[in-house]
């Protein structure tokens, strides 16, 4: 396939530079100027004449201004494939726009972070056509190892947002679990062996363990230099609040994981750290 890719920073770069080991791919960045790929000197020029045109990009509105751009130019019948993490109107208005131009959309943001990007392992979540997310499933093939067709457009931010909200609210509980079980006197290898055999299982505790030298390899053990920062789920907490007041959806647990996140990211340190160094920052504290 052709393929136009706008947005190579941190996670564009690199899956970019996959798709590019077997298809001819142009980029294009306001900034980033990566050495291995054929640049273009606008985004409609990375996108003109493609099959296919990848977003990757910070925000709705960024996404909306850059599809006003690229979509007057994209041949019709060419595919839209976002894999930004952005608001779900966004996503939902930016589709529409695709198919008022003649032109087919899929939402697909990812899960796996700057590792599943460089090594190819991503998870895609796409909303959209059936047509269009299986005429994108060879590019999924290569950029990850995984890709669930989550219905209409839209649906793919809407799945990334719940996940990420379970995985905001399962981080903290998990953080204070090790604080509380630390000044009760109870060995963080204790805890992680009963933990992760028992109810209390879950990604945060078995996977990406807050505790620096408990289960396997994480940021805890890197000093917190972040795998997923901080500042990163604090945005898409805030995407999830977004969502669930226009939906009219009672998220209490979503909201205080948010408000803890904004706390930790714009008044206390966690800017620049991992999501995870919400442990040390609850060692910090007392319940007064």
């Amino acid at each position: 396939m052709k393929i136009g890719f706008i947005g190579l920073g941190n996670m564009g770069a690199p899956m970019a530079a996959n798709l590019a080991k077997s298809h001819e791919v142009t980029g294009f960045d306001t900034k980033a100027q990566p050495e291995n790929l054929t640049l273009a000197d606008s985004a409609a020029a990375a996108a003109k004449g493609a099959d296919v045109v990848i977003t990757m990009l910070p925000n709705g509105d960024i996404l909306r201004a850059v599809a006003k751009e690229i979509h007057p130019v994209m041949q019709p019948g060419a595919i839209h494939l976002d894999c930004s993490t952005v608001d779900v109107e966004s996503a939902r208005a930016v589709a529409a726009q695709a198919d008022a131009a003649g032109l087919q959309a899929v939402d697909a943001p990812v899960s796996g972070g700057i590792g599943g990007a460089t090594n190819g392992t991503l998870t895609f979540m796409a909303g959209g056509p059936a047509e269009a997310f299986a005429t994108v499933q060879p590019l999924f093939d290569i950029m990850g190892q995984k890709a669930v067709h989550c219905g209409n457009a839209g649906n793919g931010q809407a799945a990334k947002i719940c996940n990420n909200m379970i995985l905001g609210v399962t981080m903290i509980a998990t953080s204070e679990a090790f604080v509380l079980a630390d000044k009760l006197g109870l060995d963080r290898q204790a805890m992680f062996d009963v933990v992760s055999t028992s109810s209390g299982y879950s990604w945060s505790m078995n996977s990406y363990c807050p505790a620096p030298g408990v289960g396997p390899q994480s940021p805890a053990d890197n000093n917190y230099q972040p795998g997923f920062a901080a500042e990163l789920m604090l945005k898409d907490l805030n995407l999830a609040q977004m969502a669930a007041e226009a939906a009219d959806a009672d998220t209490p647990m979503g909201q205080v994981a948010r408000d803890l996140y904004k706390n930790f990211v714009e008044d206390e340190d966690g800017i620049g750290k991992d999501f995870s160094a919400m442990l040390p920052r609850f060692e910090e504290r007392s319940r007064t």
